[in-house]
């Protein structure tokens, strides 16, 4: 397909810009039940984000005449404040930008980078073996350098209208005011206790997730944050450098030092030097779309379009949708994991094939694997088109699910797709200066050799760990179609994918798309099928055909807008606490 639209280039590090699933996966992040919603519809601009008051100040900023950009700041600071354990300042995010002047897609990786000084044995044990998964998340020996801030820098410079400070009031004043805690922070704050990795684990967390007298905060409790709304006057007033240099910088240095594990650790000079970077946008060619997202850090945009390539050679829609064409994408899921696993990490370390990974005939041999009447066993990675020899051993680190995604489209036909993280629900349990810090870091492969291959994702200092998060942008025609994304760790491809199937295909509303049930394939040894769902009722035909399958929950957080015939249709999932707002 001739693309009509422009995407960036090389990577570029910005700064300050002038005017295979493991044995050890834990189970998603904490969901809010089912909540029934519908699609909401405008024609001017639209939000749909994880948490109804950081969609509402995202709003009030577009409707007030704010940029795309303008509105994800907004959205982004909120977010932190009564969404703490999935995003914040203290985190990294991935972004796609399309900006209607220009008609230029533009991707930013705001990714955590380890330490400069960090090493590949920075999650061994003395003895050698791996130190364990509850120990590595806690403490500063998880947390990488954040790049929220710079982001938001970046690209309010770029592309924002509105002045700076302004963006960050309604957060100042929500946090010295007050929010109620919600169903699902208060049952994520719980969960943390249950499963014996308490966000209380360090006394300035526990103070403020906990009660006095040491039980978890509840529902509908008042929850204030002065400390963080200083934190936000003084970055609204001094600019993200606040955050990079001087006090707040010293305050996370001091805080990684002081729950770490290890040494080697975030230092001031590792703050000071971070920036963003703009990496070339991945897209795949799918029925008469261009699919893009986010490349390398991220395996996301390549893996989502690897599933989405190998499918391209099958008739689903004709298929129906059933179990027949749940084994379909399980099989070509499986095959572009067994990619993921031995191909991707960070591109400015590890020569990634990406252009062969997409090449169409080699995803057309690869389909031609797929057995319609029965499920093969794991599969390994094939050797797409590239001009170097792998010596990598395979990736055996699953992400973590504790993430939030945001739509926007604005009233100028600015459009972005961003998927933002601290990691795991509740990143490190490092809190400072009343927010979260990332435990990032645990996106590495914890052990850096296989045998006597080194693994692509090995930590290496200055390094970004691969993710699976998957902000997506649907072209269509030149223009954006299609904004989407979620949270859940490594199973974010499968519901980014299946859900861009249903309205691509089956020309669903994106709410129904969004309300289908999932089926998940990591290459593992099992499929997951969402319990409670339509998606369930095809175990006994997939048992049937070898696949040992599992009815789970699987708590997604998908948001969308579909931009068709002139209206902006928004979209939330109803497995979280998430809506869309728009006019």
């Amino acid at each position: 397909m001739m693309k009509t639209f422009m995407t960036t280039g090389a990577a570029l590090a910005l700064g300050i810009i002038a005017c295979a699933a493991s044995a050890q996966d834990p189970a998603p992040e904490y969901g809010y039940g089912w909540e029934d919603k519908n699609s909401v519809t405008g024609t001017d601009f639209m939000v749909s984000a994880a948490n109804p008051i950081a969609a509402q100040a995202g709003y009030d900023v577009l409707a007030a005449g704010g940029t795309a950009a303008d509105a994800m700041i907004a959205v982004q600071l909120m977010l932190n404040l009564v969404e703490p354990q999935s995003s914040g300042i203290g985190g990294g995010a991935f972004l796609l930008y399309w900006d209607a002047s220009s008609r230029t897609l533009t991707t930013f990786d705001a990714r955590e980078k380890a330490p400069a000084n960090a090493t590949p044995e920075r999650f061994l044990l003395p003895d050698g073996e791996k130190m364990p998964w509850t120990e590595a998340i806690s403490g500063g020996q998880a947390v990488g350098v954040p790049g929220i801030l710079r982001l938001m820098e970046v690209t309010h410079n770029l592309y924002g209208k509105k002045d700076w400070a302004s963006l960050f009031q309604s957060t100042i004043e929500q946090a010295e005011q007050g929010f109620e805690v919600s169903p699902r922070m208060a049952n994520s704050i719980l969960s943390t206790v249950e499963r014996d990795r308490s966000v209380g684990v360090f006394p300035a967390a526990r103070a403020y997730f906990f009660n006095k007298d040491g039980t978890p905060l509840q529902a509908g409790t008042l929850l204030k944050n002065p400390e963080f709304a200083q934190t936000l006057r003084n970055l609204a007033d001094q600019g993200a450098g606040a955050f990079y240099s001087g006090p707040i910088a010293e305050d996370i240095v001091a805080a990684v030092d002081a729950t770490s594990k290890v040494e080697n650790n975030i230092t001031l000079e590792d703050m000071a030097a971070y920036r963003v970077k703009i990496r070339p946008a991945v897209c795949a060619e799918y029925r008469d779309y261009d699919v893009c997202g986010m490349g390398p850090p991220t395996s996301g945009g390549l893996t989502v379009g690897q599933i989405l390539g190998i499918l391209s050679n099958f008739d689903l829609k004709g298929t129906g949708w059933n179990a027949e064409m749940a084994h379909l994408y399980a099989e070509a899921a499986k095959l572009a994991y067994a990619d993921r696993a031995l191909y991707m990490a960070d591109s400015d370390f590890v020569d990634v094939p990406v252009k062969g990974l997409l090449d169409t005939d080699y995803l057309k041999l690869r389909s031609e694997m797929i057995d319609p009447s029965a499920a093969s066993e794991k599969r390994q990675a094939g050797e797409p088109p590239r001009d170097h020899t792998a010596l990598f051993a395979p990736s055996q680190n699953p992400d973590r699910p504790g993430t939030s995604h945001i739509v926007i489209r604005d009233q100028y036909g600015n459009a972005l797709s961003m998927t933002t993280t601290i990691e795991t629900a509740f990143g490190s349990r490092v809190f400072v200066r009343g927010f979260l810090l990332n435990n990032e870091l645990t996106d590495f492969d914890r052990a850096p050799k296989d045998g006597d291959r080194l693994v692509a994702n090995r930590v290496e200092g200055g390094k970004r760990p691969r993710s699976s998060m998957s902000p997506t942008i649907v072209m269509k025609d030149g223009a954006p179609y299609l904004l989407i994304g979620s949270p859940g760790g490594s199973r974010i491809i499968n519901y980014v994918a299946k859900t861009i199937i249903a309205i691509v295909d089956w020309e669903m509303d994106p709410q129904d798309a969004i309300e289908t049930g999932h089926f998940v394939h990591r290459n593992g040894s099992s499929m997951d099928l969402e319990q409670g769902t339509s998606a369930a009722e095809f175990a006994d035909a997939l048992t049937a055909k070898g696949h040992e399958v599992k009815e789970v929950d699987l708590n997604s957080g998908l948001h969308a807008i579909l931009i068709k015939d002139g209206q902006l249709i928004g979209a939330a999932d109803p497995r979280r606490e998430g809506v869309a707002l728009g006019q």
